[in-house]
């Protein structure tokens, strides 16, 4: 690991909660820190949210490898290197309002809780939503809002949002999303049906900038961006 990020975050000092620690602390410096991300706030979120609490009891040994894991139907908790990416991408910090669309495990709403001022988060399948709000409540994060819903709208009531973070791959950047950023907000999205390209989409006073981060491979959206 790079000495000067060795100076920047002190693995050593950081408190853990619950159990695996090691594990956690393993995966964040060989597959996080190693890979380029030096965001302090997103490594120290890595570090304390226990993954392991977010996959199914069979896949909980396999927690901390840098992989995406089945949580059922049809659908993936993202491999750690990629959420810690997005979030870093998306520049958020202590004052930021966050939309995540497709809450998934609930594992990216907890990283981005632990940063963020407040967490909105929409899952389009029912009984990932109700096993959400169970682990979202069971961990005391009171900054993250949930809903059932399709994402591809948004949550217009409490937009705009300092960042949104797209956890299912659309053919195409849904307007909704863009309108419901604040300006300078940043919007990260994979984009595409086979080849997908991270993107991240910045609002400004005078339009759109669209900048290409990495090939990814993420679930479709479903819902009204899919159907269409």
């Amino acid at each position: 690991m790079c000495p000067c990020l060795r100076e920047r975050i002190d693995f050593d000092m950081i408190h853990f909660d619950g159990n695996m620690t090691r594990e956690r602390k393993s995966m964040v410096e060989r597959t996080i820190v190693a890979r380029g991300i030096s965001d302090r706030a997103v490594i120290s979120a890595m570090l304390k949210v226990p993954r392991h609490k977010f996959v199914p009891k069979a896949l909980r040994k396999e927690a901390y490898e840098d992989c995406p894991l089945p949580i059922g139907y049809n659908q993936t908790i993202s491999q750690p290197y990629i959420v810690a990416l997005m979030v870093e991408l998306a520049h958020i910090d202590r004052n930021s309002k966050v939309l995540e669309i497709g809450t998934g495990s609930a594992y990216q709403a907890a990283v981005l809780a632990e940063i963020a001022d407040q967490v909105y988060t929409i899952e389009i399948v029912k009984e990932l939503m109700l096993l959400s709000v169970e682990k979202i409540s069971a961990l005391d994060y009171e900054n993250v809002h949930l809903r059932l819903g399709d994402g591809a709208s948004g949550w217009l009531e409490e937009a705009p949002f300092s960042a949104i973070i797209v956890s299912a791959a659309p053919k195409k950047i849904p307007e909704a999303m863009i309108e419901q950023l604040a300006v300078y907000g940043k919007l990260v999205v994979p984009v595409g049906k086979h080849d997908q390209i991270l993107k991240v989409i910045t609002r400004t006073e005078h339009g759109i900038e669209v900048d290409d981060s990495i090939p990814v491979r993420f679930v479709p959206m479903t819902g009204e961006i899919f159907d269409e």
